[in-house]
């Protein structure tokens, strides 16, 4: 088996189309063009991922291990530098926002006290 060649982000992205479709999933770089046809949920949702990571919307739907499989028929790389590494923080904290949960229990405190006093 020969060795595969790396791709950058910016070498998938240019496979955006239809008829040139390229995706990572899990560090990996496919070309998913010959098999929109065939894809079961449709061609549009991986056009959708076109020239992308897929490897989230890819795990969201729940692919069974057949469908792993014809992601091995469809390899033609591997991701240079790898698939990006999953930090164990929420959104609002990778992008900097606080999150609104203080808020959200002061908010329902001053309530609870405003019932509390007009309850009295």
């Amino acid at each position: 088996m020969s060795e595969l060649k790396s791709y950058t982000f910016e070498e998938v992205a240019q496979h955006n189309t239809r008829d040139d479709l390229w995706i990572i999933y899990e560090g990996k770089v496919y070309d998913a063009s010959g098999y929109l046809d065939e894809h079961p949920g449709g061609e549009e949702v991986i056009i959708d991922c076109a020239g992308t990571d897929a490897t989230g919307p890819f795990d969201d739907i729940g692919h069974s291990e057949d469908a792993r499989e014809v992601l091995d028929g469809l390899l033609v790389g591997n991701l240079e530098g790898g698939a990006p590494v999953k930090q164990a923080s929420t959104s609002s904290q990778i992008s900097g926002e606080q999150s609104p949960l203080p808020m959200i229990i002061a908010g329902l405190v001053v309530i609870g006290a405003i019932t509390y006093y007009y309850a009295i």
